[in-house]
């Protein structure tokens, strides 16, 4: 974990009617990582959003930005110096989109030029097609429009981004795609984000760090996503996070340790004898691939025999070593056979995986959180219980946080090229 860029310390908003805000709130918002805001409505999130970048006025304490007091710093400058995107992502409606990103850098003082390349540098960074620069707000649908407020955001290249709900008003699949946009960015730019959301999922999908707040603005945990899910703080938190936070918390368990069995899995060209050869008698079934290895679904070895060379669908694919345990698990629970199907970065088939199987690499990566929980517990080490190394890996899709996202890129076993198990050494041994 990197720094920390934002420093709330002991920060309370009272307003003259008696209303609080925010009581008495202190966190620090590390560099170069994403900090989420979640919480019930009038619990504060908007309200400390606001104080940091002076759009609102704390009534006590201090936050300090990159180690100095902000109440110390020109407010127009203060504000310039960060990135702010809010719902419906607040477009100037008369101008156009490379004109809407280019603002900042224009205040700023920047050539029109320049600040216009830098626009149509940022609309393909976000994902945003070059023939809509001279498009307005409302020709564009609205993940086009958060889209350019992410961009605007980002223009004059600030080290702070703060997101107030800025996915909110957008359907669940531009959402998610928006979700995915921003990890992206991230990853290639490395800013403190600071972001607000009442979604406790969209918090644990994007958030290095969670800060879970009860109404009338007091902290009622700060941990990371997998922290938060497996040890909530108070019954508040745990009544927040819902019922189903278990499977969630398998979000952040990787899939590499789960016991792929490729023995099921034989090529088209694989003749009835050699596919009977398959069969266990724990799958019935076997797992019919291309030949590049890539799946085609599951057949009956003896209906293959008799010439029925019907396959019935293998449902979705996990990624071995990179997605999660929950999405293993969701894959072998929809799969028709209950086997899922893990395959390396390629598409090609490394092996299969009951549910029985899924729920002993379950039991297994829990107990391996325990101990290292207990170790980190123990007198002397000074370190922090809070998840294993190489349990990053996000159910959803998404990066691994932190170290934990290396282990899902590469290093898993599962990759192409010599796994053990893939498709090529499942064709060749059909071969045989």
């Amino acid at each position: 974990m990197f720094g920390a860029l934002i420093v709330i310390e002991d920060v309370s908003k009272r307003y003259p009617d008696g209303t609080v805000a925010v009581d008495r709130l202190s966190l620090e918002v590390p560099d170069r990582s994403i900090t989420v805001l979640v919480g019930p409505s009038g619990c504060g999130k908007t309200t400390t959003l606001r104080m940091i970048n002076r759009m609102i006025e704390p009534s006590s304490g201090r936050i300090l930005l990159d180690g100095a007091d902000i109440q110390q710093q020109p407010v127009n400058a203060l504000r310039r110096s960060m990135g702010y995107v809010i719902q419906n992502a607040g477009l100037f409606q008369h101008r156009t989109v490379i004109d809407n990103i280019a603002t900042v850098p224009r205040l700023l003082g920047w050539h029109r030029q320049r600040a216009r390349a830098r626009a149509a540098e940022l609309m393909e960074r976000v994902g945003l097609d070059a023939s809509m620069a001279k498009r307005y707000p409302y020709q564009l649908s609205g993940g086009q429009q958060q889209r350019v407020g992410v961009a605007r955001a980002l223009a004059a290249d600030p080290p702070v981004l703060l997101m107030d709900e800025p996915f909110s008003a957008v359907d669940p699949v531009v959402r998610r795609g928006l979700q995915e946009e921003l990890l992206r960015i991230q990853e290639e730019l490395g800013k403190a984000i600071l972001f607000v959301t009442h979604d406790i999922d969209e918090a644990i999908r994007l958030g290095d760090q969670v800060a879970v707040l009860r109404t009338g603005g007091r902290l009622a945990q700060f941990a990371p996503p997998d922290e938060l899910l497996s040890s909530p703080a108070d019954p508040f938190v745990a009544d927040f996070l819902g019922a189903d936070r278990g499977i969630r918390g398998l979000s952040f368990f990787t899939s590499a340790g789960l016991n792929l069995d490729p023995a099921p899995v034989v090529a088209v060209d694989a003749t009835a004898k050699q596919m009977a050869k398959r069969v266990t008698p724990d799958v019935p079934y076997v797992l019919v691939t291309d030949v590049d290895g890539k799946p085609l679904g599951w057949a009956e070895p003896a209906r293959w025999a008799e010439g029925g060379k019907t396959l019935t669908p293998y449902g979705q694919t996990f990624e071995f070593g990179r997605d999660s345990l929950r999405v293993a698990l969701d894959c072998a629970v929809l799969s028709p056979t209950g086997w899922a199907v893990g395959v390396d970065r390629t598409g090609s088939v490394v092996g299969v995986a009951s549910q029985e199987s899924v729920a002993t690499a379950i039991r297994a990566a829990h107990a391996e959180r325990a101990v290292r929980a207990r170790d980190a517990a123990a007198p002397g080490t000074g370190a922090r219980g809070t998840g294993a190394p190489g349990t990053g890996a996000r159910g959803t899709g998404a990066r691994g946080a932190g170290p934990a996202g290396a282990a899902r890129r590469g290093g898993a076993g599962g990759e192409a090229g010599g796994a053990p198990g893939s498709a090529a050494g499942a064709g060749a041994e059909a071969a045989q």
